[in-house]
C-alpha cells in the first residue's frame, strides 16, 4: 500500500490523522515525505510519535472538539482501517533458513532510498527500524511483516546496542528474513558492523545494501559541496557526540585543524561550541566558512551558514538541531547562490 493525497503537486495540504494504529509513524512519515502539514489526535501518543512533535515536524492533538473544517484532509490511520493484524509473521514459503539483510535507508526522504533497499523491504518477515530510517517506505511492506522499532530518542526511548543484536539473531535463527533498517549507510556511524559480527557468530548469513550517507547526502542537499577543485582535495568525516575535551572521545581535533581538509561532523549539535573552540585554537582560521544543516532531505530541512567562530551561536539562534549535519571549510563557500526565477 503507498499512501498518496489526492491534491495537486505545490500545496501545503493540513492534514489530521485519527486514531492512529500500530504503524502511525510510517503513515505519519508517508504524510510529511509529500510535503503534508500533519496534526495528529491521540490520547497516548507513542514514543515515535512524541519524537516527531518534540522536532516540529508535527503538532499532537488532545482536544475532543477539533474543528474539522480547518483541515484540507482527515483520515484515519489505513492501516487500522483495513483491519490489517500486525502479529509476528510466519517465514515466507520460500525460506528454508534465515538470514539478516543489513540495509541503508539513505538520509530520511523515500526517493534516496535505492531500489534493492525498496525491494528487500517488501520481501521481509521481520523489519528492526530505526527513528531515522525512511519509515514512508513500510508502507510497501507486506502486511503481516513483524515490525519492531528500536529508536535511539535523544533523552528518550533508547534500545542498547546488544538488545537490538539479540532480536536480530532470534528473528533469523527462527527462519525468518530480517531487514535492519536505518538512516544513512550502515557502516558509517551506522553499528553495522557490530550487528554483522553478531549474526555471523550465532552461525547466519548477513547481506549488506548499502545507502546514501547522510554525511555526503545532506550537504548535498543543501548546496554544500565537500570537495572543490582549488579549494580542497579531499574530506573527513567525524563524529561529534562528545565534546573534544570529554575522556570518551578518540578525534584528534589538533590534527584536523592542519589538514586542510573539508570536516564533516556527525552527531555534533550539542557539542558544536567545543568543537568549534577547539579547532580555532589549534590554529584554524576563525573566519573559515561553516554550515549546519538539519532535517536535511525532509521538508522541514533549515540551514544556517556562517563562520567557524561565530556557527554555534548562529546555529542556536536558528534552532539547528538534532539530527544535523555540520560541514566546516572553504568548500562551503564555493558554490555561487541561485538567482530567483
Amino acid at each position: 500500500m503507498t499512501l498518496r493525497l489526492p491534491l495537486p503537486d505545490g500545496t501545503t495540504p493540513r492534514v489530521l490523522v485519527l486514531e492512529p494504529g500500530p504503524r502511525a509513524s510510517e503513515t505519519v512519515q508517508a504524510l510529511l515525505d509529500q510535503g503534508a502539514r500533519v496534526d495528529v489526535r491521540c490520547a497516548a501518543p507513542d514514543a515515535r510519535l512524541r519524537d516527531l512533535a518534540g522536532r516540529h515536524l508535527i503538532a499532537l492533538r488532545t482536544d475532543a472538539d477539533l474543528d474539522l473544517s480547518a483541515y484540507d484532509v482527515v483520515l484515519r490511520d489505513p492501516l487500522r482501517e483495513q483491519g490489517v493484524e500486525l502479529s509476528p509473521s510466519s517465514p515466507s514459503p520460500a525460506t528454508t533458513s534465515g538470514h539478516v539483510v543489513l540495509v541503508g535507508g539513505g538520509p530520511g526522504p523515500l526517493g534516496l532510498l535505492t531500489l534493492a533497499g525498496l525491494d528487500a523491504i517488501r520481501s521481509a518477515d521481520v523489519l528492526v527500524c530505526d527513528r531515522l530510517a525512511p519509515l514512508a517506505a513500510l508502507e510497501q511492506a507486506r502486511p503481516d511483516a513483524e515490525v519492531v522499532h528500536v529508536g535511539k530518542i535523544p533523552r528518550g526511548e533508547f534500545t542498547p546496542q546488544e538488545q537490538i543484536n539479540q532480536i536480530l539473531v532470534d528473528r533469523a535463527l527462527a527462519g525468518k528474513t530480517v531487514v535492519r533498517l536505518k538512516g544513512g549507510d550502515n557502516f558509517v556511524f551506522g553499528r553495522g558492523g557490530e550487528e554483522w559480527n553478531a549474526c555471523v557468530e550465532a552461525g547466519l548469513p548477513v547481506t549488506v545494501i548499502p545507502g546514501v550517507s547522510s554525511s555526503i547526502a545532506v550537504p548535498g542537499l543543501a548546496g554544500v559541496p565537500l570537495t572543490h577543485r582549488h579549494l580542497t582535495q579531499g574530506f573527513v568525516v567525524v563524529s561529534g557526540h562528545v565534546a573534544p575535551d570529554d575522556a570518551r572521545s578518540d578525534v584528534d581535533w589538533d590534527a584536523l585543524a592542519r589538514l586542510g581538509l573539508t570536516i564533516v561532523v556527525l552527531m555534533g549539535v550539542a557539542a558544536l561550541p567545543e568543537i568549534a573552540e577547539r579547532l580555532i585554537s589549534a590554529g584554524m582560521d576563525p573566519s573559515t566558512p561553516a554550515a549546519s544543516i538539519a532535517d536535511g532531505g525532509m521538508t522541514s530541512q533549515r540551514q544556517v551558514r556562517s563562520t567557524l567562530a561565530a556557527l554555534p551561536g548562529a546555529a542556536a539562534e536558528q534552532d539547528i538541531g538534532a539530527p544535523a549535519v555540520t560541514v566546516i571549510g572553504p568548500a562551503v563557500a564555493a558554490l555561487l547562490p541561485q538567482t530567483s526565477v
